[in-house]
Order: structure tokens, then sequence, then C-alpha cells
């Protein structure tokens, strides 16, 4: 085996064998000139220009990963900067489905409302609320079935309108047979604050804007025919409306009759229901007990106040149930039939006033139905009117 310094020694001694002493000739036209260039000197120009080579090599592969290594970055931020845009995108796309879908379920409620006739204003508002149109193609295909739910439902809206149409004539005129007027019951409210709203100007020129725009007016004008119902709905909860007593006849009309105990001409202002002491007596309409006592010839009586200038009294009872103040509900249980007060036996004395002065109660008793009652459930365990009480002398 040779030894490294014996190989290292041999190398040099080859290498000096190929650079031994040459003389050199140089002819410039004129004369012959010679140059001798030792052999050591031609080993050192060898070695540096080796260094040179060597060096230059280094610097050319260091440049070139130089060059890689910024072109991959620049392509990484390329990368990164488009996956921003996709991501900020879908966002914005699924924030973009999430309003459709609450408009969808809001103008829901608002047609089962219309249908049922239950629901509440300040929720129902929102119905009317506009969504901004798909702003491209993709968009338009990931909304396409709202878009067909939302279509359907603005076709559902004409119907329904022309349904609220027809019930509010149906009670207004009910309502005017009972000597009232619609605008006086209706029942008026503060306009509720709409929700907060905002967001870049966007104008409608394109089909899908124009037609959701149009869609957008369709519950608009749905949801005002709802409140004007649901206020004259409201409002006619104040009509007494329900039958005081489960078993309705008269034995007294109201105006001039002859007076039971002088037998003159006497003006009656109200109707007399007989039965037996301790029958049941209802409260026809919603309201607030403004009298819960003894007053003169009535003998025990409840007055109640409904509101809108109306208000019922009942007369004679035998014992009264609820207390000045208290708050009623349309078939409530007031009172129990007697004959305490100027009677000449158990009755009931049912008076309805109108701004304070007596009215027939008559129509209120047998024009109610359950379009004038459809706000309030109790009704339908207190028989309602059909038809007319029999003549009386």
């Amino acid at each position: 085996m040779i030894s490294f310094p014996v190989s290292a020694a041999r190398l040099a001694t080859r290498l000096r064998g190929l650079f031994v002493t040459r003389n050199i000739l140089f002819h410039d036209g004129r004369s012959v000139r010679r140059f001798r260039l030792h052999g050591r000197a031609q080993f050192g120009v060898a070695t540096a220009g080796a260094m040179v080579l060597s060096l230059s090599g280094y610097g050319a592969m260091a440049a070139t990963g130089a060059v890689a290594h910024h072109d991959n970055t620049a392509q990484i931020a390329q990368m990164e900067s488009q996956i921003a845009r996709m991501q900020a995108r879908v966002a914005a796309i699924r924030e973009t489905a999430q309003v459709h879908a609450q408009r969808v379920e809001q103008r829901q409620a608002l047609l089962t409302a219309v249908m049922t006739g239950e629901g509440y204003n300040k929720e129902l508002a929102a119905a009317t609320l506009p969504v901004p149109a798909a702003k491209d193609g993709v968009e338009a295909h990931v909304l396409a079935p709202l878009t067909k739910v939302e279509t359907r439902q603005a076709a559902l809206a004409v119907p329904a309108q022309a349904m609220l149409d027809r019930r509010y004539a149906d009670t207004s005129a009910a309502i005017r047979k009972l000597g009232l007027k619609p605008e006086r019951v209706a029942k008026r409210s503060a306009p509720a604050k709409g929700p907060a709203m905002g967001g870049e100007y966007i104008p409608a020129n394109s089909a899908e804007a124009a037609a959701d725009l149009h869609a957008d007016q369709q519950f608009r004008t749905l949801f005002q025919s709802w409140k004007k119902m649901d206020g004259l709905q409201q409002g006619t909860i104040a009509i007494p409306s329900v039958q005081p007593v489960a078993n309705l006849q008269f034995t007294s009309n109201f105006g001039i009759r002859s007076d039971p105990f002088r037998g003159t001409a006497a003006m009656h202002a109200g109707v007399d229901i007989p039965g037996p002491v301790g029958t049941p007596i209802y409260a026809t309409a919603d309201g607030i007990v403004s009298h819960a006592d003894r007053r003169g010839g009535y003998g025990n009586l409840v007055e109640i106040n409904h509101g809108k200038g109306i208000a019922t009294r009942y007369g004679h009872l035998s014992k009264i149930l609820v207390t000045d103040g208290a708050r009623v509900h349309r078939g409530q249980l007031i009172a129990l039939m007697g004959s305490t007060g100027r009677s000449t036996g158990p009755h009931l004395h049912y008076e309805v006033r109108m701004d304070g002065h007596a009215v027939n109660p008559v129509p209120f008793l047998t024009t109610a139905d359950y379009l004038l009652a459809s706000q309030d459930h109790s009704v339908h365990q207190i028989p309602v009117s059909t038809d007319g009480p029999a003549a009386q002398d």
C-alpha cells in the first residue's frame, strides 16, 4: 500500500515534468526574439488559472441557485394570493346564500301569516328586505335552488294579496253593519323601526335584479296589506261580538217601551235577557272593567271599557266576579245572573254604548260572526248569535 505523502510527492514530480523550461521565438517582422519560459513559472500560471476557473464555476453555480430560489418564492407568493382570493370569493358566496335562505324563511312566514291570520308585524317586516342579485355565473349557479323557491313564493304572493283584499272588504262591511267606521275600529300602532341597512349602490340593470326588485315590491305590498288587515282584526276585539249568555232570548228590546213599574212610555237603553239566578255572564269583547259594584236601578253592575269609545254594561247581577281595573277577554266569565236593583225577576240587562250614548245592542248580537271574533279562540266556547230576536211588545 502506498502512503499518501509518497503519492503526493509522485504527483508533484509528474506535474513538474509537464512544465519544463521552454524557448519561445517571436518574430515582429523586422527581427527575431527569443523568450525562455521556465517550468516553475508555467506551473504558477497554471495554478492561478485553475483557481480562477474554480471560483468562476462556484460563482456561476451560486448565481444559478439564487435565481432558482427567487423564481420559487415568486410562484409561492402568486399561489398564496390566488388561494386568498378564492377563499374570499367562497366566503362572499356563502354569505349571499345565507341572506337568500333567510329571505325565503321570512317570506314563507309572511305567506303563512296571511293564510292563518297569525303573525308578528316586526318579524314579518323582514320579508320586504331586498337582497342583491347574483354577481356572476358561479354565484347564480350556487343560488339557483333558492332562486326557484323565491320565484314560487313571488307567484304565491298574488293570490295571497287577493285573499287579503277580500278579507279586509268583508270585515269592513261587517263593521259598517254595526254602525261603525272601519277607520275608527282599526288598531293603530307606532311604526316599528326597521332593521339597520346599508351597503354600496348597485344599479338594478340586469334581468335578475329587475325580477328580484319586482318580487320585493310584491312582498312589500303584501306586508302593508297584512298590517292593515291585522290592525282591523285587532281592533275588532273591542267590538262586542259574543253573546253574554249561552242561551240567548229577549224579554224586552232596546228603545221606547212601557215601563214595567209605572206602565208609562220610557226609554229602555238595552235588552233584557231572561234566565235562572246564577246563569253565567260572559264579557262580549276584550276590555278593562271600569265599574264593578252596585249602581242605582242597575243593581249590581259590571261596566267594561273596550276602547274606541265602546263600552258594555251588565246589570241586575247576583254576583260580580271581577274587580275595577281588571283586564278581561272576550268570552271570560265576569258575573252571575240575578235580580238586583230595579227588576221584576231574574234576567240580564245588557247595554252597548258608543261615546257614552246607548245604542241598540241587537246588531252586535245578531251580526257577530267568527270573522269579527277571529282573534280570540275563547269565542268558540260561547255561542254566537246567527239570527235576530223575536219581536217583543
